[in-house]
């Protein structure tokens, strides 16, 4: 997705194939020794066999369970694609074509409790969505969650880019073999807006938030789509000057305005709420799948002012809860969609469905971007490695991201 043809580079060796372990002798020539010896490698080996049979393709298990709830456990054979397999990773998420050393955040797999679903399989979901449409609604996040999602389908045949807009934001791609297409577009807040903000984040103006008018740019859309994927969250944090019936009636951060701060959390509820309203009001029903908020792991400080992520491993159950602004934002988005569940009439409510991708991604600080936002930032020679940016929200491709894919095909595929 990146304007790089670097999307084909690949590591000189193999990150998937098998290591030459640390090599061991006997010692001495006791009969006893050597027999321990033997019996201890027949052990390790069975042990090993029966791991690596564990981690073959897994079958959905008979009955319910919760698929949000679960453990990530370690997966040996690695991710379903690479940046060399797959031509559809931005530049930025592109962890491995960067330089990134460490690659075991790219060996473990969701495990949910009680059940076993298989990974994304592109030939079943491509056959399941033939002459169907999706529509991903939202922002970088979703974008993000896009590149694995044309990666794994690209397993079963490469789409082609049928429209972009000038910036790049809006775009569709086809996969004509199933005449399917996959729509993004590009709506931060699902409700009007005016950005004055470049792609580093860095602004000339406050953004001006229209609290009673909905995006058009994905309502318009909306009857194209049999499927819909929606999320937002991020971008009410930033700095805004809101806007009702005309008139500015108050802002978040100002500065040099003599407006009422409002904060964020009116206005993400108003958004949901005008967003769920209009899903259930409108004639044409999709099935629509919300995505819940997608926690960052910044240590140390924030983007801007030194925060890094540089774990390798994800936390242990139990052992991190999120920060204060995850739970508050969750807290938002569990409120609205369960009033919208409960204010839908029957079939409308079931159509309606929630991705809890927040279960999932708050455990593993080892699968961001991090510092290999661009290409070898630590690299011998590079003036700006002292003062490397990490971004610790979005996600390397492949990784932890691929697993809200893989549940996205199993709801789709049991509904």
């Amino acid at each position: 997705m990146g304007s790089s043809r670097r999307w084909w580079w690949a590591p000189p060796a193999s990150p998937w194939g098998r290591g030459a372990g640390k090599g061991s002798g006997l010692r001495g020539h006791v009969a006893v020794k050597a027999i321990g010896f033997l019996l201890l490698a027949a052990i390790a080996f069975r042990v090993l066999c029966c791991f690596s049979a564990s981690s073959s393709p897994p079958e959905v298990m008979k009955g319910n369970c919760d698929i949000f709830n679960g453990d990530w456990i370690p997966n040996p054979s690695g991710p379903a694609y690479t940046n060399s397999s797959c031509r559809f990773i931005d530049d930025h998420q592109n962890c491995m074509m960067n330089g990134r050393p460490d690659l075991g955040y790219l060996r473990w797999r969701w495990k949910p409790y009680g059940c076993d679903p298989p990974t994304f399989d592109g030939v079943r979901f491509l056959d399941a969505m033939r002459n169907k449409a999706w529509g991903l609604i939202g922002d970088s996040i979703l974008r993000n969650q896009l590149q694995s999602l044309l990666c794994l389908l690209s397993k079963a045949e490469e789409p082609v880019e049928v429209y972009h807009d000038k910036e790049f934001k809006n775009r569709r791609w086809h996969f004509r073999s199933y005449n399917f297409s996959i729509s993004l577009i590009w709506s931060p807040f699902l409700i009007k807006s005016e950005i004055f903000e470049n792609e580093n984040g860095e602004s000339t103006s406050e953004i001006q938030l229209h609290l009673d008018t909905l995006d058009a740019i994905w309502t318009s859309q909306y009857e194209r789509f049999d499927y819909v994927l929606i999320s937002g969250g991020q971008w009410f944090l930033k700095t805004a000057v809101y806007w009702e019936n005309g008139k500015e009636v108050g802002c978040h951060f100002c500065q040099n305005k003599k407006l009422a701060e409002l904060g964020f959390k009116h206005p993400y509820h108003r958004a949901l709420q005008m967003a769920f309203r209009f899903i259930i009001s409108t004639e044409h029903k999709p099935v629509v799948f919300f995505r819940t908020w997608a926690p960052e792991h910044f240590e140390s400080g924030e983007w801007f002012n030194g925060g890094a992520c540089n774990r390798v491993l994800p936390y242990k159950k139990g052992e991190y809860g999120g920060k204060y602004m995850d739970h508050v934002m969750k807290g938002i988005e569990l409120e609205e969609f369960n009033k919208a569940v409960s204010a839908a009439n029957g079939s409308v409510g079931q159509r309606l469905k929630l991705l809890d991708t927040y279960s999932l991604s708050i455990t593993r600080p080892d699968g961001h971007v991090g510092p290999y936002r661009t290409l070898y930032p630590f690299a011998k020679g590079n003036k700006n490695a002292a003062s490397v940016q990490y971004d610790c929200l979005h996600w390397c491709v492949p990784g932890p991201i691929d697993a809200w894919n893989d549940l996205v095909m199993k709801m789709v595929l049991d509904s």
